[in-house]
């Protein structure tokens, strides 16, 4: 995994209607940067909800929320349909920023190992520095973990 410290490499990845998104252009901003393995499944959909519960308070920080996995554009607008989710989602099926923010880990599939997407959250400061790492993320209590790190700051 990153560290705090390191600054956040940066991507370009495509939403759901194949608009390019890079890091950069947040530049200015906090991002709170979280990977998870899937679309539609249910611990990355009650992450996603628990994000979107929380949306308006990380607007009212101005703080950006991006969520990345390999999922095609088609699923991702599903699940942001599905679920109404009022913020990013980016789709990486090359791997390309899952693998620079080293969240490409192998992992036990009913014992046997087998790679994917570790679920992990990135705070990234107003100056693309990581601030904050969440190393195995909780589903449920990451966007209010997050919260509550920033009202400390």
């Amino acid at each position: 995994m990153l560290q705090t410290g390191q600054p956040a490499p940066d991507f370009s990845l495509p939403d759901y209607e194949g608009n390019p998104h890079t890091l950069a252009q947040f530049r200015g901003k906090k991002v709170v940067l979280y990977f998870y393995p899937r679309d539609n499944t249910p611990g990355c959909t009650r992450q996603a909800c628990a994000f979107k519960s929380a949306y308006n308070d990380f607007r009212a920080k101005d703080i950006a929320v991006i969520g990345i996995s390999r999922d095609s554009q088609a699923s991702h607008k599903k699940f942001i349909e599905k679920y109404e989710l009022p913020f990013l989602l980016l789709s990486d099926p090359q791997l390309d920023a899952i693998k620079a923010y080293d969240v490409w880990q192998e992992k036990k599939m009913y014992g046997k190992p087998a790679f994917g997407v570790a679920r992990a959250t990135y705070v990234i400061d107003e100056g693309g520095v990581i601030e904050k790492v969440y190393e195995k993320a909780s589903p449920d209590t990451n966007a209010a973990d997050i919260l509550a790190y920033i009202g400390t700051l």
